[in-house]
């Protein structure tokens, strides 16, 4: 397994040519009694060629697209007693490129990733996606649910994974030669536990803005919510949270060498919101000594009480 670059290998992906394509050699109908390991297959749809709306999901609405024919595949899965993982695998009916990709979620995931596997089917590939078993985008499921958090945080989309693979052998009768995975965001940080704990589940990877460090990302925030809860008056406005973006950016932009509005390496970046306080009373174009400290616990790093060290 490889884990490249996610431009090169998004390039890869669209532009390799398989060496024949590949037929059903079964019914898709046929596929809602296939027993699977803590499996119960809950829809197996042949899709006609043309327009395909995917269902809703919360407030989101789903984009119609042209699609190829297809086998739609929908399954739940329960690796543990509070597991209720949602996966859907797609196959095409013809012209099947012999591969797998499966695509990541966002942020708190909480949906199939529809759009990810329009675009994938849309080039030949069988695809799938889960839920990591629970609905919604908040973190509201991880509530007294030890088993969902560890779906979440690993097991689904292993589990979907392996589980896709055998889908895909009974609607082929052959597996996939080669599985890729592609994902963004949290996507990315799929795509790099995957690589960590499972790495014969994919011979290929794409890890784009894998965002790992969960712990130290909600530590961070917990600790500048209870600073901005101690006193309405340390809170920052919109205007005055873009007035402080500002003048970062302008503080610390060339430190790479190049002026494009973004700060390559933060680490770098020693400003000090001070520069902000207000000296007269147009408290809306400044900062007050008490929103200098917020601003200040914004752009540090939590320490060790004991050490003094940052974490």
């Amino acid at each position: 397994m490889k884990i490249l670059p996610a431009s090169l290998c998004a390039l890869l992906l669209a532009t390799l040519v398989p060496d024949r394509a590949l037929q059903a050699s079964a019914s898709c109908g046929a596929l809602s009694t296939l027993a699977l390991p803590n499996t119960t297959i809950t829809l197996a749809q042949a899709v006609e060629a043309g327009p395909f709306t995917p269902p809703a999901q919360g407030n989101a609405a789903e984009t119609s697209r042209a699609l190829p024919a297809f086998c739609r595949v929908a399954a739940t899965l329960k690796p543990s007693r509070d597991s209720d993982i949602r996966i859907e695998v797609w196959m095409p009916t013809s012209g099947w490129n012999g591969k797998l990709q499966a695509v990541g979620n966002g942020a708190f995931s909480g949906a199939i990733a529809y759009p990810a596997m329009m675009a994938a089917l849309g080039r030949g590939y069988a695809t799938s996606s889960t839920d990591t078993g629970h609905v919604g985008g908040s973190a509201s499921f991880a509530l007294g649910h030890p088993e969902k958090l560890i779906d979440f945080g690993w097991r689904a989309v292993h589990e979907m994974t392996t589980t896709s693979k055998k889908i895909i052998a009974a609607y082929y009768d052959t597996a996939p030669k080669f599985s890729y995975w592609n994902g963004c965001s949290a996507g990315g940080r799929q795509a790099m536990k995957e690589a960590q704990r499972f790495p014969p589940d994919f011979d290929g990877i794409i890890a784009g803005a894998p965002g790992l460090d969960w712990t130290g990302r909600a530590a961070q925030a917990v600790r500048v919510a209870k600073a901005l809860e101690k006193t309405e008056s340390a809170r920052l406005s919109q205007t005055q949270t873009q007035l402080l973006h500002r003048a970062v950016v302008q503080a610390c932009d060339g430190l790479d060498g190049l002026k494009d509005g973004l700060i390559q390496d933060p680490a770098r970046c020693k400003f000090d919101p001070a520069v902000l306080q207000c000296q007269g009373s147009d408290e809306a174009a400044c900062l007050t000594t008490a929103q200098v400290e917020t601003a200040r616990l914004m752009y540090s790093s939590t320490a060790n009480t004991r050490t003094k060290r940052e974490i």
